[in-house]
């Protein structure tokens, strides 16, 4: 028998090797799951398949694994590496014979009790042919896919025409010592370790390949006889004086607008061509934290994925990333912008769904829309949004749109019965595709629409683009989440007929606001941003390499020991790597003379630097607030830096979406500067080192923070001068002064200017309490009176004096 297995392991072995391209996951199994090769080692999978036996040798010899298709000696006796749980049905009939997985599970169970041997790996793989997730609807498609246990014949065919897109993921190996420390019955613990395999193998499968999907017409029957939408028609034939059918035909195109076409086949298609396109963008893609969402999978949490907005490019690289991890692309909520041909059509297949910027005034397309949204996490799939609602302008996470959010809790109010974690998503780049585009916009310049010739154009101008990078944050179970704050949730469900506690609004805006701060939590650096930190703040945007890199590892050193959040990740590169990977994007001037090099911003990227810098000034507003207070001050003692951070950082926490104060945060910072020798500390003083190297690098570091500080002393100045300003008042003068202040200082930064961010400093002031509205108008209270003076003290006297002077011309 071990002879014509073996005859047959190795004909299904030759064909594998010609047939079968597998994805592994992860890269390194033993350096992922701390595996040793020398322990004994089983692989239980989901099918007792040659096939799988031979595509999972292959890839176990490839990275320093036991040979499944071997015995392993356990004890005094030799059993079978390969534990299938399932065999293939027969070809004739439906019944398969029941597996050795049974008796071979109690074999290594009896062999535990009895040796204590504790080493023993009992590994889960995940084995998939292809990652259709199949038809609700059988059809002839389900002879070539892995939807249903094949037999040996339909098996052939899965392999003859999946076999390149072979996919085998590791799992943790199981924790035996937790089963058999369980008293119970020694014939029973076998049984459970199966089970808890069956559980995970569902769930890895529903993790890779998502839910069966029903034909787009299936989806509509089912959406258009529901009870909400059935209500919305009668009201939408009411309002409007038409028949039902009309009405009926109406929300059909409303569906048909909306539904997303999702095809397997385009998103393989689509994987092949994005492979080849990163090569052409970028010099690489730096995937951080993904073992987060293999968790929540693990689990069977239902995904919601929430990334920051910066460019179109988003939607291919997040989906991408995601593929790439075993997972199911996610539907993507997108901008009706982007259904336009043929990019329409290719986005709807590949899992976009369409929403209008507005459901105002339209009760049947919010009727639609929402139940739409509903039926994809009653079902059980992932759904991508983004919470800004628009791509960032100025580099700057926006304020929140809480929509979409609004939508899945009230959908999650219809009794979801998985539970919903969110996962906040930071997304970077060395260069923004757009770029140019978003300064025009800014500049006053109308937004563009999209269109195939913006595709053609895009394509046309192809070039390296230096590095992407897609940090996954910390997820927030929303389920979690109600619980802690909304003990009461659960009261508002029902399965059809939700209503809108008045709970919800708060909620959701609070949550929104966590997801931004936990979004920034993981922020990446890069050359790029990291030198425009650096180079923006110098005079002509330029400074000599030496002091270039030594700021640049001055940088580089304070976020590895008192990074704001661990979740933030740091190139390793050294500095002049970094330097010399910058150069070659074509960003940077080297000027050479007969002291040295200068590194210079180049003249048409000086203005489109500001972007890069606010993708990352939120992790350098404390560190910069601390040094241009020590470089004002030359000393000063731990408590007083602790005060002014504790002023200032409530408003810094609402324009750039921070975490709590963490007071270790102030004193690791403090640390990090003594370990560079820029200060000495003695207990609670401190003393800056009097050098010109460390009082440069304290200037250049603080003054990173100067327009900010400029914008807030613009607007603090005019309610402490005023015996009373109107809101309205205080808008349009902070932003005439702003635009002055620029004009006289040379301010190029897009957002100084930008309406929008006073306002919203402004209606944060009030959030604060630092601002109240009287029958004069806005007065400001004894805390924002202690920043005015600290601004007065931290911004350089020619600034400060621009802005006294204009701020009393316009009071008087």
């Amino acid at each position: 028998m071990r002879l014509l297995n073996y005859c047959l392991n190795f004909l299904t072995s030759c064909v594998s090797r010609v047939l079968v391209r597998s994805k592994v996951l992860p890269q390194s199994p033993i350096e992922q799951y701390d595996l040793n090769p020398e322990h004994p080692t089983f692989y239980i999978v989901r099918l007792n398949s040659r096939f799988d036996l031979a595509a999972l040798t292959n890839v176990c010899k490839k990275h320093g694994l036991p040979n499944p298709s071997e015995y392993q000696v356990l004890g005094n006796q030799e059993l079978e590496r390969f534990i299938g749980i399932k065999n293939p049905p027969p070809l004739f009939g439906d019944t398969a014979k029941p597996t050795a997985a049974l008796s071979q599970g109690k074999q290594i169970v009896e062999h535990l009790l009895n040796s204590g041997q504790k080493n023993v790996q009992v590994v889960p793989v995940t084995i998939l042919w292809g990652r259709d997730p199949g038809k609700e609807k059988p059809g002839i498609r389900t002879l070539i896919t892995h939807s249903l246990t094949p037999s040996w014949f339909r098996k052939f065919f899965v392999v003859l025409f999946s076999g390149r897109d072979n996919f085998i993921r590791f799992s943790q190996p199981l924790d035996l010592s937790l089963i058999v420390n369980e008293k119970a019955d020694v014939n029973e613990l076998p049984q459970k370790l199966l089970r808890v395999a069956r559980v995970h193998f569902k769930r890895q499968k529903l993790a890779a390949t998502g839910p069966k999907m029903p034909s787009r017409e299936q989806l509509f029957n089912s959406l258009l006889a529901s009870p909400t939408i059935k209500k919305a028609i009668q009201d939408e034939a009411k309002s409007k004086g038409i028949s039902q059918t009309e009405a009926r035909q109406n929300a059909l195109k409303l569906l048909d607008e909306i539904a997303a076409n999702y095809s397997e086949a385009m998103i393989r298609v689509g994987d092949r061509i994005l492979t080849w396109l990163w090569t052409k963008l970028y010099n690489g893609i730096d995937i951080k934290y993904t073992e987060q969402i293999h968790e929540l999978t693990n689990k069977g949490h239902e995904i919601i994925y929430m990334p920051c907005h910066r460019s179109h490019m988003d939607y291919l690289l997040l989906t991408y990333a995601i593929y790439h991890q075993g997972l199911v692309p996610p539907h993507i909520a997108a901008g009706i912008n982007l259904n336009f041909f043929p990019a329409g059509g290719i986005f709807r297949r590949s899992g976009a769904f369409f929403i209008r910027r507005s459901f105002a005034g339209n009760k049947l397309y919010s009727a639609v829309f929402k139940e739409y949204l509903s039926q994809l996490f009653i079902k059980g799939y992932s759904v991508k949004f983004y919470t800004e609602g628009g791509r960032s302008r100025t580099g700057r996470l926006l304020p929140p749109k809480t929509g979409m959010l609004a939508m899945t809790l009230q959908a999650m109010l219809r009794g979801i019965d998985r539970p919903v974690s969110i996962v906040p998503v930071y997304i970077g780049y060395e260069h923004v595709m757009e770029i140019n585009t978003y300064l025009k916009e800014l500049a006053g310049k109308d937004k563009k629409g999209e269109s195939i010739f913006g595709i053609f154009k895009a394509i046309k101008n192809l070039k390296n683009y230096g590095r992407g990078y897609l940090n996954f944050g910390d997820p927030i179970s929303i389920n979690q989440y109600l619980n802690d704050n909304q003990p009461d949730w659960r009261d508002a469900v029902h399965p059809t007929d939700v209503q809108k506690p008045q709970w919800l609004g708060p909620q959701v805006a609070a949550l929104a606001d966590q997801v931004m701060v936990k979004i920034n939590n993981a922020a990446a650096l890069n050359a790029v941003n990291l030198l425009a930190m650096i180079l923006l703040v110098n005079d002509k945007h330029a400074l000599s390499k030496p002091k270039l890199l030594a700021q640049l590892d001055f940088y580089l050193r304070l976020q590895r020991d008192a990074s704001y959040s661990d979740k933030v990740t740091a190139p390793d590169e050294t500095p002049e790597q970094l330097l010399t990977h910058a150069i070659k994007l074509n960003k940077f001037d080297v000027i050479s003379d007969e002291f040295g090099e200068i590194i210079a911003i180049n003249e048409k990227e000086k203005t489109l630097f500001n972007y890069y810098r606010n993708n990352i000034l939120h992790l350098f507003s404390v560190p910069s607030l601390i040094a241009l207070h020590l470089f004002k001050q030359h000393s000063s003692t731990v408590e007083q830096c602790q005060k002014l951070v504790s002023a200032f950082y409530p408003l810094f926490a609402k324009e750039w979406y921070l975490q709590p104060l963490d007071e270790n945060y102030i004193t690791r910072i403090l640390a990090n500067f003594s370990d560079q020798n820029l200060i000495e500390l003695d207990g609670d003083t401190i003393h800056v080192t009097n050098t010109n190297d460390s009082l440069a690098k304290l200037e250049m570091l603080g003054r990173a923070l100067s327009f900010t500080l400029q914008r807030y002393a613009i607007v603090v100045g005019f309610i402490q001068t005023s015996n009373g300003i109107e809101k309205a008042e205080l808008e349009r003068e902070s932003q005439v002064l702003a635009n002055r202040l620029g004009t006289l200082h040379g301010i190029k930064t897009p957002e100084f200017f930008d309406k929008k961010v006073l306002v919203s400093f402004i209606d944060n002031l009030r959030g604060e309490l630092l601002i109240t509205n009287g029958e004069n108008g806005i007065h400001g209270s004894t805390q924002l009176c202690e920043i005015y003076m600290h601004l007065k003290t931290l911004l350089p006297a020619r600034i400060w004096q621009s802005v006294s002077d204009i701020v009393q011309d316009q009071c008087n």
